[in-house]
């Protein structure tokens, strides 16, 4: 960021902050995302924010190995006590927190002290994705599904009503929250296991896609403890039963509809989604990060635990949603993930693919059995992720080689460990 620019940002700071302290907010949290998808977080005094917009404010670069349970690795490039980085918030998602009274939230890009950009920010890579999508003509948009568990669960039954009536007037306090902030929240439901829950947002630009997930977790977090419960958003609360995903729909202007194939799409779109199911194996490292998603990837569980695409098909990784909006849904993706490394990653696979798609699914690929399962394990969804050129290409040397470090030390941490010990060792990191 040069000065023009930092500048530039400092005017517009000091009229953000006499905004919000009009507003009565006191700090400002300034939030990035590490590679083990864990919310980091530097805060500032409400008055300060026009000096970190300015200068920014100093993290080491250290936290890109950081792993889910703030041991840390090391890559090829980053580790270590030496470096350090600038944190400089966006002032276009600055956003008042509705359940936090005297609070105010930011995300952040990351830079060097030179002003040049950090190679490892997610954030920014999840830009550089979008603009190479432009540049083949492409605006897309993305929407999150993001599940979560309250504790204690309460009494009600799967997708009962009984639990909207147990939890109303939580759940009328998370709309409230959600709607003053800004995040345009299409419903929220009751899932499958006891006390889960899910809140579906409506499509944005990617980038703005991943800042509301972000947000959306911590407001449930903290509407969640405004109500003496304690929110999960861990991929296994439970060894044994159907943990928390957080599904990723992507959807594009004329891309997945106006064909006259079997599938409605045209070439550009079946080409988009042949790209995503090349890549699937590859992906599972960003978008199920942890030891404990392997325990959420079980087959039969809508999961999506096989490497196929269906219409419709809640049990296919890759789910086409026919319709007057038309979108693929990526299923076997949870919470866990770095949201800005998922929408980069999904859009450098798209972008890579060549069709025609293979003839899709029908019904459960775990009856058919003729279906290829998705890697079983972190260490084998490392793998993939290791060898795959066009990741490897998209996120660059720095990145890529921080987010494989990361894995291979999740992998080798929990190696011995019981699904049951997992469960408790990850149920509240995210």
């Amino acid at each position: 960021m040069d000065a023009e620019a930092r500048e530039q940002q400092r005017v517009v700071a000091r009229q953000e902050a006499a905004r919000l302290a009009a507003e009565g907010v006191r700090g400002v949290a300034l939030s990035w995302t590490d590679n083990a998808g864990v919310n980091r977080v530097k805060t500032v005094p409400t008055a300060r924010l026009a000096d970190a917009a300015y200068r920014g404010v100093g993290m080491s670069p250290v936290f890109d190995v950081f792993t889910s349970d703030d041991m840390i690795t090391a890559s090829p490039h980053l580790g270590g006590p030496d470096g350090d980085l600038r944190l400089f918030p966006d002032l276009e998602r600055l956003t008042i927190l509705a359940a936090q009274p005297g609070w105010a939230w930011a995300p952040a890009d990351r830079y060097q002290q030179d002003g040049a950009p950090h190679p490892a920010c997610q954030r920014q890579f999840a830009r550089r994705m979008v603009s190479r999508a432009a540049e083949r003509g492409l605006d897309l948009r993305m929407g999150f599904e993001t599940e979560w568990i309250v504790d204690p669960a309460g009494d009600g039954p799967a997708y009962g009503l009984t639990r909207v009536v147990e939890r109303s007037d939580y759940l009328r306090d998370l709309y409230e929250a959600l709607g003053a902030q800004g995040v345009d929240v299409l419903q929220v439901h009751p899932e499958y296991t006891p006390g889960q829950f899910e809140v579906s947002t409506a499509p944005a630009d990617p980038v703005g896609a991943a800042d509301d997930v972000i947000l959306v977790r911590e407001t449930v977090r903290a509407v969640s403890l405004r109500h003496g419960l304690r929110a999960s958003f861990a991929p296994a609360f439970t060894a044994g039963q159907v943990g928390n995903g957080c599904h990723l729909h992507v959807s594009a202007a004329g891309l997945l509809d106006g064909g006259d194939g079997a599938y409605g799409m045209i070439p550009a779109g079946e080409a988009f989604l042949a790209g995503l199911l090349a890549e699937l194996p590859a992906l599972l490292a960003i978008g199920a990060p942890s030891p404990a998603s392997y325990l959420r990837l079980e087959p039969s569980r809508w999961a999506g635990a096989f490497r196929c695409w269906g219409l419709e098909n809640r049990e296919a990784a890759l789910r086409f949603v026919a319709g007057d909006n038309p979108n693929a849904e990526l299923k076997c993706f949870d919470a866990a993930a770095n949201p800005y490394l998922v929408v980069g990653a999904v859009i450098a696979a798209g972008l890579a693919g060549t069709g025609p798609l293979p003839e899709p699914v029908v019904g459960d690929p775990a009856a058919r059995g003729d279906q290829e399962r998705l890697p079983v394990s972190l260490g084998d969804a490392a793998d993939a992720f290791e060898n795959s050129g066009v990741l490897r290409e998209a996120l660059g040397e720095v990145l890529h080689g921080a987010v494989l470090a990361v894995r291979r030390a999740e992998a080798e941490r929990f190696a011995k460990s019981s699904p049951e010990e997992i469960a408790e060792a990850t149920r509240w990191r995210w």
